[in-house]
């Protein structure tokens, strides 16, 4: 049986030293800001409906839809969920295609096709099968799901806007970087791919507020 490695305060310290030691740029981060967040999140359906919320939209926004979502039904569980009719869950802020998502979500989970409880002692290659059966649930999706709500360590979501722009920043690449180049360049930052994707993101977060753009 797989038994699952999750992230902890202290393979964290443990992994940012790791990174700090093989690249400059993650120690300058670091010295600079200091440990990235955890960015913990609990397992189950309201996590992975928020995550689904946050497709190709900013956090805020989805994060404002997650909480009327959340105001309304004040239980969010996949019986809950599907009391809400299109109607509703526009006036929340849910799209057409996410709607269809969050109910495709919440069908296989009540019809017993997906069980979130016995996913989390799988391996990632299982837990990534699984979720992507699921209509609206790609590599990203499961990607942020593995990294903050399972803590693997060794993710990394290679279709995240954010890390592109902050790896193109931080290393003064003269383009974005792709999917395909991140994922090629995040090979490097094995075992700890989790950790380095929360260095970036720190970055990102903060490159307005104390650190110069670096172009």
């Amino acid at each position: 049986m797989f038994i699952s490695q999750s992230l902890t305060q202290e393979t964290l310290a443990r992994g940012l030293m790791e990174l700090a030691s093989r690249d400059s740029d993650f120690a300058r981060v670091l010295e600079t800001l200091g440990s990235p967040p955890m960015w913990e999140r609990k397992a189950g359906f309201p996590t992975l409906v928020r995550i689904i919320l946050e497709q190709q939209v900013s956090l805020a926004s989805a994060k404002a839809i997650y909480e009327r979502l959340c105001a309304i039904v004040v239980t969010l569980t996949p019986e809950n969920f599907l009391t809400l009719d299109d109607v509703q869950l526009k006036a929340i802020g849910f799209s057409r295609q996410k709607t269809v998502y969050g109910r495709a979500l919440a069908n296989v989970i009540i019809n017993g096709q997906l069980d979130l409880v016995k996913l989390e002692t799988m391996d990632e290659t299982t837990i990534r099968t699984e979720l992507k059966r699921i209509k609206g649930i790609g590599d990203w999706t499961v990607d942020i799901y593995l990294l903050m709500a399972l803590q693997r360590p060794d993710v990394f979501p290679k279709g995240d806007l954010a890390l592109a722009i902050a790896l193109q920043k931080l290393k003064k690449l003269s383009v974005r970087p792709t999917p395909e180049q991140l994922e090629a360049i995040a090979e490097n930052w094995r075992p700890w791919r989790a950790i380095a994707a929360r260095i970036l993101w720190h970055y990102y977060l903060n490159i307005p507020k104390t650190l110069p753009s670096q172009t």
